[in-house]
């Protein structure tokens, strides 16, 4: 008996490993899957208005969100970026929305563990995720955008290179994002051709410079309307959209 022990051993643990199989397909089998090709398509007003503006450090990006999608019960963002050695990092979050028409969170680019924060160096693109949901948690929208965080150059280019915004001059301490909005903060004047493109930026002062894209005419919506640009020239960064 005891000669045929290890081959019991062995067809138990064969038979065994089979159930455990058989269970985990069944479980996979019955968690839901989320379609999002069944969710809701945004108008360009009606898309919420996103930013990320960096710190002076440049370690730091402020997520600012308004125009807030008014169905939804609760937001998921998500914050992805690349480091030099190709490793990608994310800054995950959920927020649960009690009609806010404005949202803000200082995403941290590295970690931080009892107020000692470690920081990422390095750090020139990634992307932007957010997600709505109703009150059961069910998707409605998703929106993703691409960012280029770029300092110490003079053509400030969006990843697709879609916007280029050519400072005048350069300060090496000011650091600048340049991504999609998504949505605009105001209707515009006229048949969109391209954009809308955020230039966002670390300082304090305004930043004069000169934006190339794609459209007849280009304008700058800077505080509470859009300001049509004589041949791209601009005075400040903001959000640059073309037009017929």
């Amino acid at each position: 008996m005891k000669k045929y022990l290890p081959f019991i051993l062995l067809g138990v643990g064969i038979i065994v490993l089979i159930i455990v199989i058989l269970v985990i397909k069944k479980n996979k089998s019955n968690v839901p899957v989320e379609k999002e090709d069944t969710t809701v398509t945004l108008s360009l007003n009606e898309r919420p208005v996103a930013s990320l503006t960096p710190s002076a450090d440049g370690h730091w990006l402020k997520l600012t969100l308004t125009k807030i999608l008014s169905s939804a019960a609760s937001m998921d963002y998500e914050l992805l970026y690349q480091l030099p050695d190709g490793r990608t990092q994310g800054v995950p979050g959920t927020i649960k929305l009690t009609g806010q028409d404005k949202i803000e969170r200082d995403l941290l680019m590295g970690s931080e563990s009892s107020g000692k924060f470690r920081y990422d160096e390095g750090v020139k693109e990634g992307t932007l995720t957010i997600r709505f949901r109703n009150d059961a948690g069910k998707l409605i929208t998703k929106l993703t955008t691409k960012f280029a965080l770029l300092s110490k150059t003079k053509e400030l280019k969006s990843i697709d290179e879609k916007v280029t915004y050519k400072l005048t001059s350069i300060n090496s301490k000011d650091f600048f994002v340049v991504m999609e909005t998504f949505g605009v903060p105001k209707e515009v004047p006229a048949e969109l051709t391209t954009g809308p493109f955020g230039v966002f930026t670390s300082s304090k002062t305004a930043v004069s410079g000169t934006v190339t894209l794609e459209g007849t005419n280009i304008y700058l919506y800077s505080g509470s309307s859009w300001t049509k640009l004589d041949s791209g020239k601009s005075s400040n960064t903001g959000i640059f959209i073309g037009t017929n």
